[in-house]
């Protein structure tokens, strides 16, 4: 597949626009003195409408904004196909012919200059408040497209928040595709407002494009799988409820044989509503040109510029004019009747008008293309489009007692068509003239080239697969005794099912590469009814890493995909999935915190774990963490399994070398991925029933940084947890099982704790200790060799107050030497068994945190015995010193255990050194009286 095909400019659009230019464009200039007094009052009016754009772009006023005609119920109104139901029957007063609106033109014809198009003061209010803050803001976006639809996200949200059952799944869909027709007005307004020129206006017209067709899936989607539902309904019915009208004792019309065609053939209904949705599709074309239809003619009549001529032809002559050949006669024939012609500006405005009953009749608006014809002077043309009706004589069916219903419909309907047939095969006609009636009679090589987009040429297929269908019902079911005209062989031989269209289509060289655009190629999976399909191809668009898809796309195909669960479609599980993490994925990386949550809980449970978690690193803020934990839990989103695996993630970020030499040289700074993982705590210290998760993960952080000598960052771990944390973990194992025995793991786990908490404040009195003797200690004041009696005075003041300041700081020295030497000896000798030793067994043992805790052992224990003695050598205490050789070398601790060889030898030394320091204070190595000293004291 060809994925540079994906995505389209507005300079790749000028075909598929050029029709509607034309129409929207301002009237032709006539030549030279040829232009009649109508055509010089039509000029002025031109010229005064655009005076009134001008006043109205000066204030910042929108232009109106075209309405659709609303259809009852919010659905897409049936056409002349497409059976209503009521109770059990089948509403076909129009089948047979392009779609009539129920609307009259009055009530859809809108002046663009008309206010009284706003139906009250507030929204005239509110519409001029949106244009004159919000527009105008957006237009100077870097990017108005993007800006303009940010909403977009969250209205979707609320739609299925606001319709969460599967009764409500319909409901949920119009709500969908009012969401994306709100947004597209507002990007159209904000178009009229644009150069389209400028660079950074190209993504807005993109973005226009994109929700436009999303808008028109959604009402496909909603039409077509909300029958496919009521036809499942049907099928569960009993017999006799499906069939309780029985058989009908009169003959059948027309009318009767289509509706009961209808009732019973889904496929036929379904095609039918493709076309209805079509049409609605290109209503948008009819009500923006519906403003400058009058350039056509001003009065209702037709070939006002002939009939002027011919009435002051006598005049001309008279001045030496020269004579054309044109018409004597202003009858609809008399161009062809006579074989003369008609004045060139009426040839030319009938061309415009053609064209524009031809935009109206392929959005199905065959009523209002006769009133235009109405309008300006060709009532013989409106009639000519009446001949399509089915013929119905109720009479037949109820006649009431002396009271007759009116018959309508044409009887001869199969000659009319036979006619159309035939003049749109004159090649002499206008090429949208031949389209017209090639539409009503079935001719699909009349109508196509004319047709644009892709869009058109869908239509005009399935315009005329319907048409065949019907007639073949028809003329099967038909019982008269008037032989039916036959229709061309060329007729019956064109597409009559939904595949052999769609290869067509693809054949076509113009619209090939338009045909494989997102949105096309997803609305031929939902005609063709093939929800596998669909969901394959969508989910091979997401597993290309080359494709780019559009955000709104993406929401646009999670959104679909969860429609299709809700319903019960065939759908497998695994591709919904991939989706639907690529939406999570685009959420994430967007920023939108808000609805994560919401997505995630449509995954199975393994993924929503996995991608809530996900999402979790990146929440930094405390209480943007604490609302995002809210949210989950309102999402019934499984909490601790998520914060517990946002921890280990981080953690698994960057490892420790716990083999790393403790002589080696380490950075201790706090790092900016040492911050993430004394952060990450935070995640499991919200719930009281994660406090036991939240001590392991601590543990297992604050292993990896003493490991590395970052004290500092243990110390912010360890105050991570709060001060109580034994006692929860204790009290809720307690709740739930009634014991206050802690399992082994729990037991372990708090005993390592217990083990850093020791370690940490031993070090923490020892930077204290070594605070108070480097930077607390006071000067000796000093005396100047000259110094006069007063400042010698004053020097005896000082040293008085020194020595007590002195004696103070020894005073506290000492408690503070006390105190670190009991805590580095409550880590040395920690209790049943020794510092990071387990105490319980456990089943399935953690072998990485048991390698983690022996090689900690190695590198702490040691360090502290070297302090231990650093300590007591420095304040005098060498006796002491020398019973640290006893500690290490018991068997009941088995610190010797933990002490590489240069170790050991290093402490033999510092041995030694105290053991000299004894021996010159007269003590003994061992630092005890000398016999001959003792003997001494006793004499």
């Amino acid at each position: 597949m060809d994925t540079s095909d994906f995505s389209f400019t507005l300079d790749q659009r000028p075909t598929m626009m050029k029709l509607e230019e034309v129409l929207v464009g301002d009237s032709p200039m006539v030549r030279g003195q040829e232009q009649s007094k109508t055509f010089r009052n039509r000029a002025a009016n031109i010229n005064i409408r655009r005076s009134l754009q001008l006043l109205d772009e000066s204030v910042a006023f929108p232009a109106a904004a075209t309405r659709r005609t609303p259809h009852r119920g919010g659905a897409l109104q049936h056409s002349s196909y497409t059976p209503i139901s009521s109770g059990s029957k089948y509403d076909v007063s129009g089948l047979l012919g392009p779609t009539p609106r129920k609307a009259s033109a009055a009530d859809q014809s809108y002046n663009q200059m008309d206010s009284t198009m706003f139906t009250n003061k507030s929204y005239l209010e509110d519409m001029t408040e949106e244009v004159t803050t919000t527009n105008v803001g957006l237009l100077l976006e870097e990017d108005p497209g993007i800006s303009a639809c940010k909403g977009l996200f969250e209205d979707f949200q609320k739609c299925m928040k606001a319709n969460v059952s599967e009764s409500q799944s319909f409901d949920l869909i119009k709500e969908y595709e009012n969401a994306c027709r709100e947004h597209v007005v507002l990007l159209r307004k904000l178009m009229k407002r644009a150069t389209r020129n400028e660079p950074r206006f190209q993504k807005t017209f993109e973005m226009l494009d994109l929700i436009e067709h999303e808008q028109n899936t959604w009402q496909l989607v909603h039409s077509l799988l909300k029958d496919q539902l009521e036809v499942e309904l049907r099928m569960d019915l009993p017999d006799e409820e499906m069939n309780e009208d029985g058989g009908s004792l009169f003959r059948k019309s027309d009318k009767k044989i289509v509706s009961d065609f209808f009732e019973n053939n889904s496929e036929i209904r379904q095609s039918q509503l493709i076309v209805d949705w079509l049409e609605s599709c290109a209503l948008e074309k009819v009500q923006r040109i519906r403003d400058n239809i009058k350039f056509f003619s001003d009065r209702a009549v037709g070939w006002e510029n002939t009939l002027h001529k011919l009435q002051t032809r006598e005049s001309e002559n008279l001045f030496g004019g020269t004579d054309r050949p044109l018409v004597d006669k202003i009858d609809p024939d008399a161009a062809v009747r006579q074989n003369k012609m008609v004045d060139d500006l009426d040839k030319e405005d009938e061309s415009r008008l053609l064209q524009t009953l031809f935009v109206y009749i392929r959005a199905g608006q065959l009523q209002e293309a006769q009133d235009i014809c109405c309008e300006h002077g060709q009532a013989w043309r409106a009639a000519t489009l009446e001949g399509w009706k089915l013929y119905h004589d109720p009479n037949f069916e109820a006649m009431v007692k002396g009271q007759t219903c009116s018959v309508e419909g044409n009887p001869n309907r199969d000659i009319w068509r036979n006619v159309c047939w035939n003049m749109a095969k004159e090649p002499s006609y206008d090429q949208f003239e031949k389209a017209i009636y090639g539409v009503l009679s079935g001719n699909l090589q009349a109508v196509l080239p004319v047709c644009r987009d892709w869009l058109d040429y869908l239509w005009a297929h399935y315009k005329v697969l319907v048409d065949v269908r019907m007639e073949q019902e028809l003329r099967t079911q038909k019982l008269s005794g008037r032989q039916l005209v036959s229709m061309p062989s060329e007729f019956w031989d064109q597409s009559s099912d939904a595949e052999s269209v769609f290869r067509r289509l693809e054949a076509y060289e113009n619209i090939s590469k338009e045909g494989l655009r997102w949105y096309h190629v997803i609305q031929k999976w939902i005609i063709l009814g093939d929800t596998e399909k669909l969901i394959e191809v969508m989910a091979g668009w997401v597993r290309d890493e080359q494709l780019k898809i559009p955000q709104h796309l993406l929401r646009f195909m999670a959104h679909l995909v969860l429609f299709l669960r809700t319903t019960q479609r065939h759908v497998r599980n695994d591709l919904c999935s991939l989706i639907l993490e690529a939406y999570v994925e685009d959420l994430i990386q967007g920023n939108h915190k808000e609805l994560v949550a919401h997505y995630v809980a449509s995954l199975p449970s393994d993924a929503q774990v996995v991608w809530y978690a996900r999402f979790l690193e990146g929440v930094e803020e405390k209480e943007e963490r604490q609302a995002c934990l809210d949210l989950a839990t309102n999402a019934q989103l499984d909490i601790p399994q998520i914060t517990k695996l946002v921890v280990e993630n981080i953690r698994s970020h960057s490892t420790v070398d716990f083999n790393k030499n403790i002589d080696q040289e380490i950075d201790t700074t706090i790092t900016q991925e040492d911050r993430k993982k004394i952060d990450a705590i935070d995640w499991l210290v919200f719930e009281q029933s994660q406090r036991s998760e939240a001590m392991r993960q601590a543990n297992a952080v604050m292993r990896s940084f003493v490991a590395v000598k970052k004290l500092h960052a243990a110390k912010e771990v360890f105050n991570k947890l709060p001060s109580d944390s034994i006692d929860v973990i204790v009290k809720t194992w307690q709740y739930q099982t009634g014991s206050t025995d802690l399992p082994p793991e729990e037991a372990n786990s708090v005993r390592e704790y217990l083990c850093h908490r020791a370690y940490l404040n031993a070090m923490d009195s020892f930077n204290d200790l070594f605070n108070q003797y480097h930077h607390t200690k006071p000067t000796k004041p000093t005396l100047a060799e000259a110094a006069s009696f007063t400042e010698k005075v004053a020097h005896e003041q000082q040293m008085k107050r020194y020595h007590q300041e002195m004696e103070r700081w020894r005073h506290h020295l000492d408690i503070q030497t006390k105190t670190t030497k009991g805590m580095i000896y409550n880590v040395l000798l920690f209790a049943d068994g020794g510092w990071m030793v387990d105490q319980k067994k456990v089943v399935s043992p953690d072998t990485n945190r048991e390698h983690q805790m022996g090689l900690l052992r190695q590198l702490v224990l040691p360090g502290l015995c070297f302090l231990l003695h650093k300590i007591l050598h420095t304040s005098g205490h060498y006796d002491e010193c020398l019973k640290i050789a006893d500690l290490v070398a018991s068997e009941q601790h088995g610190l010797h255990k933990v002490f590489r060889k240069d170790e050991l030898q290093q402490l033999l030394r510092l041995l030694r050194d105290s053991s000299l320091c004894n021996l010159n204070k007269n003590l003994d190595p061992l630092g005890y009286q000398s016999q001959l000293d003792q003997q001494t004291v006793n004499i």
